[in-house]
């Protein structure tokens, strides 16, 4: 069994790295796709896992390859084709930290996955699978990511869902929340961002937008606020969970580190141990999420960022809690 098995794109981040001696802006190439950064935390903290996606068959993808095998990830269900690229997205940041993508993948080897390459060997031994919206956005992955997604569901999997929004991939926001709704509607554990949050449920109040995001299927709903700390529901229960007094440098990772983070926690509960767990424990797992996703920004990048679990507990014990 894998504590967690991914469906989705795995593509190369350029990241900003400086300028060269004529000031032109350098850009370094990294690893990243959510699924893929997910699945890269989960393993960082000492979780089993397992990829399923498709790369080119060029350097970029070995590279991809090469970077989740040395985790340790099983990549027997990552496709490689000669027929389209690797897909490429980079990464700006502002005054911040705070990042937005511009994509290179039209098409890119992504979106090109279709239902027959996934296998299924790996959505059958999932204790949670994961996915999210970037690979709805274009066929043939949107029905490889949904027949994976409904296998492992049927093969008793509890169905993890980041809908990861990002707006020039879609051909209008009405496209995006139709099929963002579709996989919501797969998910029993959801993370959202609060623009997230409002586009899939029309609410900015967290307490009433979490309550639909659980009327749409969900049991567990949690809302990433960012330095805010995170936002939870379960059934009645919510409230929110503050996050960690770091120095951060690059936000790019952080959400997939908190998500990655509190799927360990969880991966070895059944789903009606999840809709059990008490406010104290619940609280105990968001607080560790947000100590994997604090420690994350404290470096450039998404998968190199990631957290071992001994910093992750040594954030935990050592730096003050910080709600702002």
């Amino acid at each position: 069994m894998y504590d967690v098995v991914a469906v989705g794109e795995l593509l190369i981040d350029f990241t900003p790295a400086g300028t060269s001696g004529r000031g032109a802006a350098l850009f370094a190439r990294n690893p990243g796709g959510a699924p893929a950064n997910v699945l890269a935390a989960v393993t960082r903290l000492g979780g089993k896992t397992a990829f399923i996606g498709k790369v080119g068959e060029d350097g970029f993808g070995r590279f991809l390859r090469d970077t989740l095998d040395g985790l340790g990830i099983d990549t027997s269900g990552l496709v490689m084709t000669g027929e389209v690229p690797t897909t490429l997205a980079f990464v700006q940041l502002d005054e911040r930290g705070d990042r937005s993508f511009s994509f290179y993948r039209k098409p890119g080897a992504d979106i090109m996955l279709s239902p027959g390459e996934v296998k299924r060997e790996l959505t059958g031994q999932a204790r949670i699978m994961h996915f999210g919206s970037v690979s709805l956005t274009d066929e043939p992955s949107r029905s490889a990511t949904l027949a994976a997604v409904r296998a492992a569901k049927e093969a008793g999997a509890v169905v993890s869902y980041d809908p990861n929004y990002r707006p020039l991939l879609w051909e209008s926001p009405g496209e995006a929340k139709r099929w963002m709704r579709e996989g919501l509607s797969l998910a029993d554990i959801v993370k959202v961002s609060d623009e997230e949050l409002t586009l899939l449920t029309g609410e900015t109040d967290l307490e009433r937008g979490s309550q639909k995001l659980l009327e749409a299927g969900a049991s567990l709903a949690l809302v990433s606020l960012g330095a805010k700390g995170a936002f939870f529901r379960l059934g009645e229960l919510c409230g929110r969970q503050p996050t960690f007094d770091v120095r951060t440098v690059d936000t790019n990772g952080a959400g997939d580190s908190f998500f990655g983070a509190v799927l360990y926690r969880l991966c070895g509960k059944s789903l009606a141990e999840i809709r059990s767990l008490t406010r104290e424990e619940l609280e105990d797992v968001l607080s560790f999420g947000n100590a994997a996703g604090s420690m994350t920004t404290t470096r450039p990048g998404a998968i190199p960022a990631l957290p071992t679990m001994e910093e992750v507990l040594a954030c935990r014990a050592h730096t003050p809690l910080l709600l702002r």
